[in-house]
């Protein structure tokens, strides 16, 4: 008994119910005769997809400013790379790698303003942060039409701007199809897209064991304490932002070549919601988070929405319960962390 409970302490019962949902889809599927192998293969490109925009929010948390919800500058930034590389024809991995470089720079000058509004705006991180990121996203809905791209691949045929959606058709599921490894004619591991997550995860956890890695952690932890020991916290916040805004613009990238397109205009408003839940799901609070919550949270929140999908859509034919339950999944979790904290100081109780 005592061993259930410490089991229970130690995953949270948070993550207990999702376990327990997926459990129960999963007998579901099982029931209703769906292609299980198909459906698990889904999965793991959901969470090679997703896994950068969770490690992104990560170090928004780590520095101290909380959820990120301005990371829809950054993913802004990896969609003028994206249209750029298309628009050069690049293809290939060659494609990827200068989407990828060209959206870096972007996003660190981005990411550099985004940061010193959030230090000057201590205590309402989180809510100026979600009003930058759709304040940006809009504002950039103007720059899609005035942006001078000649590609009719990317162009309206009639008219000004570029189109809504966009097929990354230079460099489709390249990373997907990299050393893949098939297991009949339906489960298929993504071994390239998943080696790329794992590979941006082992370079920030790399960069967490180093000297700025550590500063960074202690003043997103403990400012006061940080700024006795002679640490800029400022400084520090602002280097996370950073680095949280370049990651959501290489998520994008490696979102994209996966999904088949691009999507412009107001598509990445709500990509930051699905992150947070992700991260919130895997154990992080407002104020600490670590490698393995992004992972676990991933793996759990992109699960339950990859297997819920074809279970409500079996359930009840021609109804969107499916959309709905993505919707109240993500949003609710967010309400749950936030009703933990304690003001607007991201202190929990």
């Amino acid at each position: 008994m005592q061993k259930i409970k410490s089991a229970v302490e130690h995953l949270g019962v948070s993550r207990l119910i999702i376990i327990s949902f997926i459990i129960v889809l999963g007998v579901l599927m099982i029931a209703l005769d769906l292609p299980i192998a198909m459906i698990a293969s889904q999965c793991l490109v959901r969470i090679g997809m997703n896994g950068i925009f969770v490690l992104a929010m990560m170090l928004g948390i780590v520095c101290g400013i909380g959820m990120n919800f301005g990371m829809p500058i950054g993913i802004v930034c990896g969609l003028i790379g994206g249209m750029l590389s298309i628009e050069l024809n690049i293809k290939g991995l060659w494609g990827i790698l200068f989407a990828v470089a060209t959206a870096i720079p972007l996003a660190v000058v981005v990411g550099y303003l985004y940061g010193l509004l959030i230090n000057r705006v201590r205590g309402s991180e989180m809510m100026v942060s979600t009003y930058v990121g759709f304040a940006g996203v809009s504002l950039m809905c103007i720059g899609w039409l005035l942006l001078p791209f000649k590609n009719p691949a990317i162009i309206w045929p009639i008219g000004k701007g570029l189109r809504t959606t966009v097929l990354a058709s230079n460099y489709n599921k390249l990373l997907d199809n990299f050393w893949s490894i098939n297991f009949g004619n339906e489960f298929t591991v993504p071994t390239g897209l998943l080696l790329v997550f794992a590979f941006c995860c082992f370079l920030v956890w790399l960069f967490m064991q180093s000297r700025t890695g550590i500063m960074m952690k202690l003043a997103g932890a403990n400012p006061v304490f940080a700024r006795m020991s002679g640490i800029d916290v400022d400084r520090m916040r602002l280097l996370g932002t950073i680095l949280s805004t370049v990651l959501g613009a290489v998520g994008i990238v490696i979102y994209s070549q996966s999904y088949g397109f691009y999507q412009l205009y107001e598509a990445p408003l709500m990509m930051g919601f699905p992150a947070v839940a992700a991260i919130l799901i895997g154990g992080s609070s407002p104020k600490k988070a670590t490698i393995l919550n992004v992972v676990m949270g991933t793996v759990l929140f992109q699960s339950l929405l990859t297997m819920a999908l074809p279970v409500a859509n079996k359930l009840v034919v021609g109804g969107n319960l499916s959309e709905i339950g993505r919707v109240i999944v993500s949003n609710g979790i967010i309400l749950y962390a936030l009703t933990k904290m304690v003001g607007g100081n991201g202190n929990e109780s």
